[in-house]
C-alpha cells in the first residue's frame, strides 16, 4: 500500500497545503510518495524530498506543466496511479481541478475535503456546511481524495528521501495558459496566516474597513471578510472566508461585524481561538467565539487598537 501526494508548488518552493496533505498521506498506511511536475522544478522536488514522512519524491519536468494546467498534471498522475493505492491532492482550487478528472479516468468515486483518516479505506468530511460529520467507507481500488489542509497539521522538515526523474507524459494541448493577475500585498497570504481579522455587512462601506487595518498591522494579521461584505463590493473577492471562500483555521481569528451565517462558520470554526464583535448579542457568531464583546465596533476596535499599541 503506497500513497500519492499531488504536489502544489510554484516551481521553486513546495506550497503550504503540500504540508498539510502529507500529513494526511503518513496516516494512510505505507509509503509516500510526492509527486512533482513542473518546469524547472528542481527546486520544488528537493524541498518535497526533506518533508518527514515522504519516501520518493517523482520529479516530471516539462515546459507545459509550468503554470499546472489540470489536463497535464491528470494525464501524468494516471500515467503512474497503477502503483498507488491513494491518491491525495490538497483540497485547493489546484486539487479540486485535478482530481475530478482522475477519478474519472480511474471509474472510482472522489473522497472529497476529508478532514480525518479513521482507517485506509474510513475517512470522515464535513457536510451541510461542517454542521454533520459524515464518515466515508471505500471499496475502490484507489482512493481519490481531496484533503482539506486544516484538519491536519503541516509536516515538518527533516526527511531524505530520494528524488526519481519520471517521463513526463505528452502535451495534452487542451488548455492554453493565457495571464494570471497576483493580487499583491505586505500582509501574510490568509490560508496560510496564524492571526487574521474579518469584517462583515456590519462594516457598512469599503472605506470602514480601513478601521480594521490598525489591528490587523499590529497583530501582523491577514485581513478577511464574510460573502456579505464581498457580495456589497466592500472589499475583494480573494478576502472572503466561508464555505464558498476560503478554509482557514489559523491561531486567532477576529470577526468584526460579522453575524455569523451558517456559510461563514463552515469557512473559520476550526480556529484556535476566535473572536468577535458585534452590537447584536443575539448573533450566531457568538456561538462559536471564544471571547465575546457586544458593542460598536468602531469605538472597540480602535480602543484594542491603544490597548496593544
Amino acid at each position: 500500500m503506497t500513497t500519492l501526494v499531488i504536489a502544489e508548488h510554484d516551481n521553486a518552493t513546495l506550497k503550504a497545503s503540500t504540508l498539510n496533505t502529507i500529513t494526511a498521506a503518513t496516516q494512510c498506511g505505507g509509503d509516500v510518495h510526492v509527486l512533482v511536475a513542473g518546469s524547472n522544478a528542481g527546486a520544488a522536488a528537493q524541498a518535497a524530498a526533506q518533508v518527514a514522512g515522504v519516501a520518493k519524491v517523482l520529479h516530471a519536468e516539462a515546459a507545459y506543466f509550468a503554470d499546472g494546467l489540470a489536463e497535464n498534471i491528470a494525464a501524468q498522475v494516471l500515467a503512474i496511479a497503477s502503483s498507488y493505492s491513494h491518491i491525495l491532492a490538497p483540497a485547493t482550487a489546484y486539487g479540486k481541478n485535478i482530481l475530478p478528472r482522475v477519478a474519472a479516468q480511474l471509474d472510482v468515486s472522489q473522497i472529497s475535503e476529508i478532514t480525518k483518516i479513521d482507517a485506509p479505506d474510513t475517512f470522515e468530511r464535513p457536510i451541510y456546511a461542517g454542521n454533520a460529520i459524515a464518515t466515508v467507507q471505500s471499496s475502490d481500488p484507489v482512493k481519490v481524495i481531496t484533503v482539506r489542509t486544516t484538519g491536519f497539521d503541516a509536516a515538518i522538515l527533516g526527511g531524505a528521501a530520494s528524488v526519481e526523474t519520471i517521463e513526463a507524459v505528452a502535451d495534452r494541448a487542451q488548455s492554453a495558459f493565457v495571464s494570471r493577475e497576483v493580487a499583491k500585498s505586505d500582509r501574510p497570504e490568509l490560508t496560510a496566516a496564524k492571526v487574521i481579522v474579518s469584517g462583515g455587512r456590519g462594516m457598512g462601506s469599503a472605506d470602514a474597513f480601513k478601521v480594521l487595518e490598525p489591528l490587523a498591522d499590529k497583530l501582523g494579521a491577514a485581513m478577511g471578510a464574510s460573502r456579505a461584505a464581498v457580495d456589497a463590493g466592500y472589499v475583494p473577492n480573494d478576502w472572503q472566508v466561508g464555505q464558498t471562500g476560503k478554509i482557514v483555521a489559523p491561531t486567532l481569528y477576529i470577526a468584526v461585524g460579522i453575524s455569523g451565517a451558517i456559510q461563514h462558520l463552515a469557512g473559520m470554526k476550526d480556529s484556535k481561538t476566535i473572536v468577535a464583535i458585534n452590537k447584536d448579542p443575539e448573533a450566531p457568531i457568538f456561538s462559536v467565539a471564544d471571547y465575546g464583546i457586544v458593542g460598536d465596533l468602531f469605538e472597540i476596535v480602535p480602543q484594542l487598537v491603544a490597548e496593544l499599541g
